[in-house]
């Protein structure tokens, strides 16, 4: 956890079995929750909880290693953003989101398809075609693309965070009456959080919501050959599934 950065606010996930009472963190099986959804929902877990549970103007979420930064440069987690640079930021725009991840040779679209399952993005776009026709075109566009903001990072008014969060969950909550994942690995399980991560672009666009931009890093190591090799084999051999590339 970063230090002396009191807007930090640490959620176990999963905790419904996770928890280990020398663990301090705020629990996501406490109140309103999906806890028990942590296995595919992965971090939305955390922001559903933060959704129905927390108190609080201005809501986001990073991750154990991934960190919105002042900059590119130092990865030290005394160089995260604090509670003036969210303030600066949030008085000009609505929301802050990490840099876009451009894909180059591929769009979003056959970028998923090749790392996961087809069906339930494809799925996705039916729900939205049928329960959110507005958003349709904004998806389509999305799925186009070959750069997306990925990684369910954020931070937003909350407003913005009850709206997003309500069309999110609905999406999603319709997409499980849809599919049967009983059959998938353990990694590809977390279905409904990779689905979300392409899902924030078609929120904003549709939504015309004024974003900006900031640099983001993964602490620890990363890598790096092992996600380029893992990339070319889900790229040209498709029955290859694997999750290191994010």
């Amino acid at each position: 956890m970063p230090e002396g950065k009191d807007i930090y606010f640490p959620i176990l996930v999963g905790a419904y079995k996770n928890y280990k009472k020398e663990i301090t963190y705020q629990r996501d099986d406490i109140g309103d929750n999906i806890s028990k959804k942590n296995s595919s929902y992965n971090e939305l877990t955390a922001i559903y909880w933060a959704w129905k549970n927390l108190d609080a103007d201005i809501v986001g979420l990073v991750h154990y290693r991934r960190y919105f930064f002042k900059n590119v440069v130092n990865k030290d987690l005394k160089n995260v953003i604090d509670k003036n640079d969210i303030e600066a930021l949030l008085s000009k725009h609505d929301v802050i989101l990490p840099r876009k991840r451009n894909y180059i040779i591929e769009t979003n679209y056959s970028h998923y398809i090749h790392a996961h399952h087809k069906e339930p993005i494809d799925e996705t776009r039916k729900i939205i075609a049928r329960y959110y026709p507005e958003y349709l075109s904004s998806f389509d566009k999305v799925m186009s693309r070959r750069k997306a903001h990925m990684f369910n990072m954020f931070i937003m008014k909350r407003n913005l965070f009850d709206n997003y969060s309500k069309w999110l969950m609905g999406v999603l909550d319709k997409l499980e009456d849809k599919i049967d994942i009983s059959n998938y690995s353990v990694q590809e399980s977390r279905v409904f959080g990779y689905v979300s991560e392409v899902l924030m672009d078609v929120w904003i666009e549709t939504n015309g919501v004024n974003y900006v931009e900031v640099p983001w890093k993964q602490i620890g190591k990363v890598r790096l050959f092992s996600k380029v090799f893992n990339f070319l084999k889900r790229k040209f051999l498709p029955n290859s599934k694997s999750r290191t590339h994010f």
